[in-house]
């Protein structure tokens, strides 16, 4: 599709020095409040969350808590990232879909679990920006479309996991259309500034949703989400 920000063939990786606080950060953040699929442990682990923060936060990249990215939205907390990651239940050979590419943090541990990526940011710097540090990496299965990320992303659909890192007041119809069978969607959906994380799986003769935990994102903005900016 005309305008899709693709990554490269090649593979490009930086200087990496931060490879003990992340080990820190999984042993204490990740593996100690429960998450035990290898693959995503091993994601956590690879993934140099320094690369996508603003650089006069790189000293708290690895700490248990959100960070600003600049045009009032976040990079999630490690945690939630490893949790959401989880839940989409990937084994490697999906086609995902991801809603909100914010910094491309939680593209590049998704990319590692999939087999290819679709992912979707309404704001066109962050997008760049994102595609620039995952070009850097590995990350050469994502997609990123600058658009309204509460349509979803049809052309490629269905999706075995659909993703969301922004917080819905409802579950947008064009999601769970989007779907397989059998495909998982993770989202945040609240009325307020919290919300429920749910993993809502679509069934031949329906939907199953699951209430995962509390949380707490960004407003997912759009036809389908809150309006406004």
């Amino acid at each position: 599709m005309k305008g899709d920000i693709k990554g490269p063939v090649g593979v490009r990786v930086k200087k990496d020095n931060y490879s003990w606080p992340r080990r820190k950060m999984v042993d204490s953040q990740i593996i100690g409040r429960g998450i035990k699929q290898a693959e995503v442990i091993n994601a956590m682990l690879a993934v140099p969350r320094h690369l996508f923060v603003e650089e006069a936060l790189i000293g708290q990249a690895y700490s248990d808590f959100a960070l600003p990215i600049g045009m009032a939205q976040t990079i999630s907390q490690p945690y939630m990232a490893a949790l959401m990651a989880e839940s989409a239940r990937l084994t490697g050979v999906e086609k995902a879909l991801e809603i909100g590419t914010g910094s491309g943090y939680q593209s590049a541990v998704l990319s590692r679990l999939c087999s290819k990526l679709y992912s979707v940011e309404r704001i066109s710097a962050l997008a760049a920006k994102a595609r620039r540090t995952l070009d850097d990496l590995f990350a050469s299965n994502v997609v990123i479309h600058v658009g309204d990320g509460t349509l979803g992303w049809p052309e490629h659909a269905p999706y075995d996991a659909i993703i969301v890192s922004a917080g819905a007041p409802k579950t947008p119809k064009a999601y769970t259309d989007q779907l397989a069978v059998n495909g998982r969607l993770i989202i945040p959906v609240g009325q307020g500034e919290e919300q429920e994380l749910l993993r809502i799986t679509r069934k031949k003769n329906g939907l199953i949703t699951e209430r995962l935990c509390s949380c707490r994102f960004v407003r997912l903005i759009g036809a389908q989400g809150w309006q406004g900016a």
